[in-house]
């Protein structure tokens, strides 16, 4: 996924930040408000992580104005803020999930994993696709009942085919879900990691659309 990180605390950034790309996402860091709406208005996120707290002002505030004007981004708050109150504020203005600080790097993944299935529309995290059995909790894949060893980059990948079923990825969409806005990205990348899922996975587990892009091929 392509995530938009929303704190401004450096160290809590910074934890998050190398957390949430290890997993294989690609992830955008501002710190402020203003600068949030300007990422949003150039970049489509798949996931919003926001803080309550801003230099420039209450992440709620932000959060009913995406709302408001239409816009269905998941949002998981992360905030210091801990008094029910402020929990029932912050989903009532629209948030999906609700974390407070401080909080174990695992269980923000453990999150963000179950907020993305809800939106895909399959809450449930096993999933059994022609000879592969995958769980998106643990981030596992068995093939023909063994064990199939993925790296982030390749389980990223690998996830945006399955989040979209039967649905035609370009190249540059592939590339917006598993890199950072500015990072330098060699131009066979998508195809190696194409190539190296298909030599893991079975060779029709993603069929190319030549000129067009990639989608996930049939069970």
């Amino acid at each position: 996924m392509r995530i938009l990180l929303i704190e401004d605390d450096t160290v809590l950034g910074e934890a998050v930040r190398d957390q949430i790309a290890a997993d294989g996402h690609s992830v955008d860091w501002v710190t402020r408000l203003d600068a949030a709406g300007d990422a949003m208005a150039v970049a489509a996120y798949d996931l919003l992580l926001l803080d309550l707290m801003l230099p420039d002002g209450r992440g709620i505030g932000f959060l009913k104005t995406i709302r408001n004007r239409g816009d269905v981004t998941p949002v998981i708050i992360l905030t210091a803020l801990d008094q029910i109150s402020d929990r029932i504020e912050g989903l009532n203005a629209g948030a999906d999930d609700y974390l407070v600080k401080p909080f174990d790097l695992s269980e923000l993944t453990a999150r963000i994993g179950s907020v993305a299935r809800r939106y895909s529309g399959n809450p449930n995290p096993i999933i059994t696709h022609g000879a592969l059995d995958i769980d998106l909790a643990s981030r596992s894949i068995h093939r023909n009942g063994k064990p199939v060893q993925l790296t982030a980059r390749e389980w990223a990948l690998f996830d945006a085919f399955l989040a979209r079923p039967g649905q035609l990825l370009s190249k540059t969409q592939l590339e917006d879900k598993l890199y950072a806005h500015g990072a330098e990205i060699e131009s066979n990348t998508i195809e190696v990691h194409v190539s190296r899922l298909r030599k893991k996975l079975g060779a029709n587990v993603i069929q190319t659309e030549r000129g067009m892009g990639y989608r996930l091929g049939p069970s």
